[in-house]
């Protein structure tokens, strides 16, 4: 199964005690394929380094190289073309762009932006990290 982390998703795996953990494991077991884009780790880093600082940020590189290296479940997707899905939040088009054009089956995001794609006739539909947890990977 293929999906786009939203980067409010991507930061609430990490952590010992995150409610999340459970995408973190499928990942680094090779269960899930992640899809990103430039644009996708752009964001990552800006949101991480501004939170959390560099030494998070090298963290979550960290795990995406080794998850990468020991599964080649990291997808980079080159989108050359913008789908123009989300209005209420240009950023986000990236995550909405990557997803389509590598057929994600999933965008796992808490971000409200992402239900305009409910129903529209693309594959990646959004999903809350909790619902996604709780219908694929319990």
């Amino acid at each position: 199964m293929t999906v786009v982390l939203d980067t409010n998703a991507l930061i609430q795996i990490f952590g010992r005690k995150s409610l999340f953990s459970a995408i973190r494991d499928a990942l680094r077991h090779g269960k899930l394929k992640l899809a990103v884009s430039t644009p996708i780790l752009f964001e990552y880093v800006e949101v991480v380094v501004r939170y959390a600082g560099v030494g998070a940020w090298g963290d979550v590189w960290r795990f995406l190289t080794l998850i990468d290296l020991l599964h080649g479940n990291i997808l980079r997707i080159g989108t050359d073309y913008r789908f123009h899905t989300i209005t209420g939040d240009p950023d986000d088009d990236a995550f909405a762009d990557c997803s389509i054009a590598v057929g994600a089956d999933f965008i796992v995001t808490s971000d409200h932006h992402f239900d305009t794609l409910i129903g529209s006739g693309y594959k990646p539909q959004p999903i809350r990290p909790e619902e996604f947890i709780r219908v694929y990977l319990s």
